[in-house]
């Protein structure tokens, strides 16, 4: 198969004469990954617009699906990372979109658990599978042990962005 251009190849090609030690594979890799995220970010947000759902509100229903549609707040403000009083405001919102509600645990009668609804598993779902079939369709230029490949090399990379840098 023949080798063919792509903007990044224009981007590397034209920072070369200037810094001559731009290692191309690096610059052509990483410009590439940040292009890749950025043209992933913008169908994600086409679709949260698709679903009429604001970015907090995916991500809380995302979580929450996480949990298998059901999870107390303090959970929720560990997943998103969000202090408890975030949560609650999000969750409010929700509720009153007809997304979640509040239901009595379970397993504590003085604790609140939050339920995902059919409506709010709708529009995650739905928002979820606009993103996903794009990524199938990037992905799907390669083939399955290309993918794996893929992976595991961001894995090793990933590995090592989340360790400290030495000092």
């Amino acid at each position: 198969m023949a080798h063919q251009e792509d903007w990044t190849d224009g981007h590397v090609a034209r920072w070369r004469p200037v810094l001559p030690d731009l290692d191309p594979e690096v610059e052509g890799a990483v410009t590439r990954a940040k292009l890749l995220a950025s043209h992933l970010r913008r169908v994600r947000e086409k679709s949260l617009v698709d679903f009429d759902l604001q970015r907090s509100e995916f991500d809380t229903l995302h979580a929450l699906a996480g949990r298998h549609g059901r999870a107390v707040p303090s959970e929720l403000a560990d997943d998103l990372n969000l202090a408890p009083p975030s949560v609650t405001a999000r969750i409010d919102a929700l509720v009153a979109r007809g997304y979640v509600r509040r239901t009595p645990s379970q397993t504590d009668r003085r604790r609140v658990d939050i339920e995902l609804t059919e409506q709010g598993r709708g529009a995650w779902l739905g928002a979820m599978d606009i993103l996903g079939h794009e990524e199938y369709r990037l992905l799907g230029a390669l083939t399955a042990d290309e993918r794996r490949t893929l992976s595991d090399l961001l894995r090793r990379v990933m590995l090592v962005a989340e360790r400290p840098p030495a000092p």
